[in-house]
């Protein structure tokens, strides 16, 4: 009994002398070289139809980003994310990507508030800079469109807890629904969303994820929902595979009020998104002087962002083969393709057939 007081004493005392705040810096540096191979189709994806010279080769700096992460006490944290690549264009509703501070009660409950990326789905919970492909996917992009993914402005309640032998984790979110870095609300409605994480097999770390989500955008009705998989073998000891499925469908409410009224129907259920998308990824461990690993993935995916009403099925395979230098991802040299497939290209558009060479270099501080 005095030995288990003495266990407890000493912890106290070692929590006591650590000082606060801890400040933890970040960054991460990413630049590309892009050639297109379409035809009159620039590196943007953009097809011009006149026949012009079109810049069919580029290098350009993807992400700047400078982070800090500070403890304020054992419960509290403040993050700050900024991408400075994003001053290349029109500032506005950029750069600055976190902006929260969460209070973490125990591992069954912590509170987040401010701009970030709320859970609802595996994207979400990964940075980019540790992802198996070269970006997040199309229907990650189309989703934070309409205020379910991407940085958002909200608050949300995170957590896990064990039923049984079965580790769940969730989180539950309100969020404005409207974007990063905006004055305000673009209505009185909000985005209400939930994730639920199910552990099915510790061994092979296979996941279910469930998603769910509902609201109200300009008195209009809203949803989401989406179902995703992970799960990583160990082959040999120095080869891995691990596989990423996820499927997602709702309310494309950014393509329903961005059409001119007459144009459009009456009811913006009318207008929804779905897609799926299947990432393996086969790693395998080298350490040979700075070289970590060799990764060879290859993300294939379908999406449509109205499949009810003039639907465009958009399909998009990016074959990737990766160089790791160092830890965690330390440093990176990606290679590979991203070849766009559409029902119907349409002129002088992105909407168009294209296939795109990238080269990245990817540096984590």
């Amino acid at each position: 009994m005095n030995a288990q007081v003495d266990v407890n004493q000493a912890t106290a005392e070692a929590e006591e002398a650590v000082k606060y705040p801890q400040f933890q810096f970040k960054g991460l540096f990413q630049a590309r070289y892009l050639s297109s191979f379409g035809d009159n189709v620039d590196v943007m994806g953009v097809h011009h139809a006149t026949g012009e010279e079109v810049t069919r080769s580029s290098f350009d700096i993807k992400r700047m980003r400078v982070g800090l992460n500070t403890k304020l006490s054992k419960e509290t944290e403040v993050v700050i994310l900024v991408n400075l690549a994003d001053f290349k264009s029109d500032p506005k509703t950029k750069v600055l990507e976190n902006a929260y501070a969460k209070y973490t009660f125990s591992k069954y409950l912590a509170l987040t508030g401010g701009q970030f990326r709320p859970a609802f789905g595996i994207e979400e919970l990964v940075p980019v800079d540790i992802i198996k492909s070269f970006d997040f996917s199309n229907q990650y992009y189309e989703f934070g469109k309409n205020g379910w993914t991407s940085f958002q402005i909200g608050a949300s309640a995170t957590g896990s807890v064990d039923v049984g032998k079965l580790p769940v984790s969730y989180a539950v979110s309100v969020l404005n629904g409207n974007g990063k870095n905006q004055e305000k609300d673009k209505d009185n409605g909000k985005q209400y969303s939930t994730r639920w994480v199910f552990g099915l097999s510790k061994a092979y770390k296979i996941n279910l994820g469930l998603n769910g989500g509902i609201g109200k955008v300009f008195k209009k009705d809203v949803f989401a929902l989406g179902a995703d998989i992970t799960s990583d073998f160990k082959l040999t000891d120095k080869l891995t595979f691990d596989l990423q499925m996820e499927y997602k469908q709702g309310t494309n409410h950014n393509l329903y009020f961005s059409l001119p009224v007459e144009t459009r129907t009456s009811d913006v259920a009318d207008y929804q998104m779905r897609g799926y998308y299947i990432m393996p990824n086969l790693r395998y461990t080298v350490n040979y002087g700075k070289l970590s690993s060799l990764e060879f993935s290859c993300r294939y995916e379908s999406f449509d962002p109205s499949y009810k009403i003039a639907p465009n099925v958009r399909q998009t395979c990016i074959p990737m083969i990766s160089l790791e230098f160092g830890k965690a991802y330390l440093g990176r040299i990606e290679m590979g393709l991203e070849i766009d497939r559409f029902d119907k290209s349409i002129p002088n558009t992105s909407t168009y057939n294209d296939e795109l060479f990238l080269i990245q270099l990817q540096l984590r501080l």
